[in-house]
């Protein structure tokens, strides 16, 4: 059996870094082999020697030729590997175009949300109208998010940005209890406002729930606050909670729940993993390097285009490997495009 760079992959270990591509660990396998050994003669041959069957073989090569990683051969036999730079170029474009189609109807969502909630307060008559609940003073408030908590089995997503409501002088947000829901084995998501991060010890409390199992993530201008539960109810505090009048909503309406759900979904994809590496952080010689490295070029290749000793070569391309968790040095050029590490043309 050939023995690829990422070897054996299961699903599990593919994870949501090759989700985002669209492809399983066979495409990967098979694509590897193709680059590494592209004279196979036949989809049999391709399986006997990736001990897979013709059938998932099949499958993969519809997966790559789907996503631009192959290209149908001139003659007879498997298709033909199709440059690593030319592929993953190619479909950062494409997650370029998906993010101007997501961050338009972000812009669509963000407007609707006022409109969403003069309608929700006109029509709220009582509580639990038509799946509406209104619920009034801070107190009251913070007692009907913690019981939300407490619900949660599956999953909570936050949204969060200032004004916060508190009695400190420094404004500080009133610490919620996100890490509990995580305990007993749900998924906890939380996007902050990034002027929300100027509180002081604000950084290290959100490190501190990262550590925890919470999945934070930083954005800007953030179209509203909300609580989402189970995907099933959310919570929209009020924009001024100091107010001692101050009003939240809570929606268990189905309609309105697929605007808000969705809504969250959106902030989320376009939000910064907290403590991730920025685009600060990574040096003009490092990009040249991983898109020389992506290009297919030989270790010996890079060191003369960079006018340096090909052990310094290594020695960069072993610590940004490290910095991507790529233990291959394609994964590696893959997670540099997802990013928007390497030099687009």
């Amino acid at each position: 059996m050939i023995k690829t760079r990422i070897g054996s992959v299961n699903e599990s270990e593919v994870g949501a870094q090759w989700e985002a591509l669209g492809l399983g660990a066979d495409g990967l396998q098979v694509y590897e082999a193709l680059l590494n050994l592209p004279a196979h003669g036949s989809r049999s041959a391709l399986a006997r020697s990736l001990g897979l069957t013709v059938r998932r073989i099949t499958a993969a090569l519809g997966q790559l030729t789907e996503h631009g990683f192959v290209r149908a051969a001139d003659g007879p036999g498997l298709p033909q590997a199709v440059a690593p730079a030319t592929a993953l170029r190619g479909l950062l474009h494409q997650h370029r175009a998906q993010l101007l189609h997501r961050s338009a109807e972000l812009e669509e969502l963000t407007g609707s949300v006022d409109r969403i909630s003069a309608l929700l307060l006109s029509a709220a008559q009582g509580p639990r109208a038509v799946g509406i609940e209104t619920v009034r003073g801070g107190p009251a408030i913070a007692e009907r998010v913690a019981a939300l908590l407490v619900s949660a089995r599956e999953e909570v997503a936050l949204i969060d940005r200032p004004p916060y409501a508190s009695s400190q002088p420094d404004g500080m947000p009133a610490p919620l209890d996100v890490g509990a829901p995580v305990r007993r084995g749900a998924r906890v998501r939380v996007v902050v406002d990034r002027e929300g991060l100027s509180f002081p010890g604000r950084a290290r409390g959100l490190s501190e729930l990262s550590e925890q199992g919470v999945q934070i993530r930083v954005g800007t201008d953030l179209p509203t606050k909300l609580i989402t539960v189970d995907r099933r109810i959310t919570l929209l505090p009020p924009t001024d909670a100091a107010d001692p009048t101050a009003t939240a909503l809570v929606v268990s309406d189905s309609l309105l729940s697929h605007a808000l759900v969705p809504l969250f979904d959106t902030v989320w994809e376009r939000a910064v993993p907290i403590g991730s590496v920025t685009d600060e952080e990574i040096t003009e010689e490092d990009r040249e390097l991983l898109t020389l490295l992506t290009s297919g070029l030989k270790d010996e290749a890079i060191a003369r285009r960079l006018d340096v000793h090909v052990h310094t070569v290594r020695r960069r391309i072993t610590r940004l490997m490290a910095v991507l968790n790529a233990e291959t040095r394609f994964q590696a050029g893959v997670q540099a495009a997802l990013r928007g590490w390497l030099t687009i043309d």
